[in-house]
């Protein structure tokens, strides 16, 4: 019987084909990728025509192991990887991997793509092979080059300019600039005062609200009334208008109403989601990172079992395409006309143009294998975040072929008088459509709360003017990035692709660059001086135009339009040299510290800087005669925006905090582990809401006691006047000096050791790390060089 060994990128879609295909089929999977670039400087050979060097991903040996043995077995192999750009990559390299151990022989080998985990899906792709694409492993190749290259050239810079375990990369810093220049922006930006007046009106009874519009025959605009005094003038001028006294003592005055217009207008669905868009949806609706997003989607694309075995619930969930296919319309107009009524239906299925730049058409958007499943159905079955995923998917792709809402709207004009216009708004939905069932960025029945009715009116009827509200308001800076906006923006220059938007932001938080309080972006005083350096002296490779072009070009390769070892040398060239020329930058020009101004005190320089261990505040120089004094940022505080008074408060620490109840000298500060209180040669760690600048010497003592009750439940013995302890460890009992740890022999017990004993335990223990005893050395001559 002849055998077919089909590969896979993940285990959970191996199971789930295995069952679709017969016992003459066996389906492996490659847990990711099987090979990559060589970790060490010279992977990517520039001299001679960027020849890559690639080895085994070591993790998934064992895993190759047995696709190796299994290939060597059977009759056909079939590369079934992701039908997209990368995984056409892994696809190749599998290949060229069992090339290398001989197990192909004259075997045929196929491609095979789909783009939903379904048995007809996978029984059409088996059927229809393909070869690889050598089209799409350059691209996938030209990429991994690239960002090889700025890696491995950008990274090093970092380290010896600013600090180590720092890192550039192609996309990355680009995003990484955007979210700093939208924190100068902020911090740049000024407040302008202005005023708006709003009419509260009524109608028989029914109350609504008019807005200021016009004003001496002129329009308002934002800043037409920008203080009080102003707003107050006008207030007194329409009421006086109104026949209701200038102060307002008559009320109620009356309006005349001038026009009334109707309209109808149509709201269409929102296209099926791409990668972006559900990703920026679910951050919206659901609270999801967009890591956490892609994840769960790749289980719901893989395969959960409903109770007769694994099947894909949606279709791939990397793609840029909003394309249908004909077979996926004609079973959502189907579950409209049941499930809706034919109403809702419209009389041509919609069709969606993909805005993204070289988007893969032969994808689909993600949409779900079957409508039929609906989100109830499938709720016993899926996780609590699968199902509320699986749900936002399927009501978008469910109205996206539905009709059109329609929605009434009213526009009415009132005078007061000659003098003043107020305009009052209304709408009301007169058939929902789509938005029954799916509205896009907001909950589902949101709308429905914000439509604001208007009373039935006619122009030359009066309506009462009960009162005149003016208020103040200020201009406020553009909001910081959340995941949603920023993967939008990132879309909207065209910056990266469906696949790398999760990784770019999960290694900005990694590194330390960002961080997202209250589910937006700021930039860390490392993200920032990182940002600053790389915009300096890379600003080209930072630019964002730039990055869109390359991805264009790559995309070009993708396509058979362009040739990708061209593409790579003209990129090399320029990069290299600026890299070389950056070499020559020092680091304190890098590092150059922001003045603050003067110590008071001391007479001093004070500046912010950035150190290896994160960003500080320095009051003097390298070259004075005293030494210069440290103090760490506290959270919520950065080099760039921090003025001096609050600068030259961080030096409060160490507080004093008088003795303790034993006579011990008690002192609060922050070490390099976070706040700590001293007593004696002893220290406590402060608890998380405890602030070592704010905290009373009561909370002090408690903490000193508590560090007492756990010391003494962890001792066993003491010697010496407690210089010498026998204590209960996290890995067993131990000996300590308070500068040394010594282990207990196996057939010793803790609890019977002498004083000698430990004495001689200590002394035969190594010397801890970093701190072995050091001769005394002989004076440096003081450096001259100024901080």
């Amino acid at each position: 019987m002849s055998t077919h060994l089909v590969i896979v990128e993940s285990p959970a879609k191996a199971r789930t084909i295995n069952k679709y295909l017969g016992s003459d089929f066996e389906v492996l999977a490659s847990y990711g990728h099987v090979r990559d670039l060589v970790s060490k400087d010279g992977a990517v050979d520039t001299e001679h025509d960027f020849a890559m060097r690639y080895e085994p991903v070591e993790r998934n040996q064992k895993h190759m192991d047995a696709i190796a043995k299994a290939a060597r077995k059977s009759d056909a192999i079939y590369l079934a990887t992701d039908p997209d750009r990368e995984g056409e990559a892994i696809s190749w390299h599998l290949h060229e991997l069992l090339k290398e151990r001989n197990v192909i022989g004259d075997k045929p080998v196929h491609r095979v793509v789909f783009h939903e985990v379904t048995q007809g899906a996978i029984r059409d792709a088996i059927d229809h092979p393909r070869g690889l694409s050598t089209d799409l492993v350059n691209a996938q190749q030209a990429r991994r080059a690239l960002d090889y290259l700025v890696g491995f050239n950008l990274s090093p810079l970092l380290w010896r300019k600013i600090t180590s375990g720092l890192s550039a990369g192609r996309v990355q810093s680009p995003a990484l600039r955007m979210i700093v220049e939208r924190e100068q922006e902020i911090e740049a930006f000024i407040p302008r005062e202005y005023w708006s007046i709003e009419a509260d009106l009524a109608h028989k009874d029914q109350a609504f609200v008019g807005r200021l519009h016009q004003l001496d025959g002129n329009k308002v605009e934002q800043f037409s009334v920008t203080d009080e005094t102003n707003a107050m003038d006008v207030t007194g001028r329409i009421l006086e208008a109104a026949g209701a006294g200038a102060d307002g003592a008559a009320l109620p005055g009356t309006l005349l109403v001038t026009r009334v217009e109707k309209k109808q207008r149509r709201r269409n669905p929102a296209a099926p989601f791409i990668t972006s868009t559900l990703q920026q949806e679910a951050s919206r609706k659901l609270r999801f990172s967009a890591q956490q997003t892609m994840r769960i989607a790749q289980q719901l694309y893989e395969g959960v079992d409903t109770g007769n075995g694994a099947i894909g619930l949606i279709t791939y969930m990397r793609t840029d395409s909003v394309n249908l296919s004909q077979e996926a319309i004609a079973g959502l107009r189907g579950l409209i006309e049941k499930r809706f009524g034919p109403e809702k239906l419209p009389a041509k299925a919609h069709e969606y143009r993909t805005r993204a730049k070289n988007a893969q058409e032969a994808h689909e958007g993600i949409r779900p294998t079957d409508p039929e499943r609906t989100p109830e159905s499938l709720k016993g079955y899926l996780s609590e975040d699968q199902y509320r995923l699986y749900d936002l998917i399927w009501k978008r792709t469910v109205a996206c072929q539905m009709i059109h809402a329609t929605i009434d709207t009213v526009s009415v004009d009132l005078k007061a008088g000659d003098l003043a216009l107020f305009r009052a708004t209304g709408s009301v939905i007169r058939d929902p459509g789509f938005m029954a069932v799916y509205q896009e960025g907001q909950d589902d029945n949101a709308a429905d709360s914000q439509d604001r009715l208007l009373p039935p009116l006619a122009e030359g009827e009066t309506v009462s003017l009960t009162a005149l509200r003016p208020e103040q308001h200020f201009t406020e800076p553009p909001p910081r990035f959340s995941e949603a906006t920023l993967v939008k923006a990132l879309e909207e220059y065209g910056i990266g692709r469906p696949s790398t938007y999760a990784s770019i932001i999960s290694t900005l938080q990694q590194r330390n660059y960002v961080t997202l309080e209250a589910r937006r972006f700021h930039p860390t005083d490392t993200g920032r001086v990182v940002n600053k350096f790389l915009t300096e002296h890379f600003e080209r490779y930072v630019d964002y135009d730039f990055t869109a072009e390359l991805e264009d070009r790559l995309d070009a390769v993708a396509r058979g339009e362009r040739e990708w070892i061209p593409l790579l040398e003209a990129f090399w060239k320029p990069f290299h040299q600026q890299v070389e020329d950056t070499q020559q930058v020092s680091r304190s020009d890098v590092m150059k510290a922001r003045e603050l101004g003067t110590d008071p005190k001391s007479g001093r320089p004070v500046s912010a800087r950035l150190g290896r261990y994160g960003p500080f505040i320095q009051i003097g120089t390298r070259d004075d005669e005293e030494k210069p004094k440290f103090a760490s940022l506290r959270p919520g505080q950065s080099i760039e925006t921090i003025k001096l008074d609050d600068a030259l408060a961080l030096f409060a620490l160490p507080r004093d905090m008088g003795e303790t109840p034993d006579g011990l000298p008690m002192s609060v500060n922050i070490g390099r582990f976070g706040p700590y209180v001293r007593f004696g040669d002893q220290f406590a760690s402060l608890k998380k809401d405890d602030d070592p600048y704010t905290i009373d010497r009561e909370t002090a003592l408690e903490r000193v006691e508590e560090k007492k009750i756990n010391e003494a439940k962890r001792t066993i013995q003491t010697f010496d006047d407690g210089a010498i302890k026998v204590m209960r460890g996290r890995f067993g009992p131990y000996i300590t000096d308070g500068r040394k740890r010594a282990k207990i022999p196996k057939d010793e017990e803790a609890e019977t050791l002498t004083a000698p004993r430990c004495r001689e335990l200590i002394a035969e223990a190594p010397e801890p790390k970093g701190k072995a005893k050091k001769t005394k050395a002989k004076p440096k001559a003081r450096k001259t060089t100024k901080s």
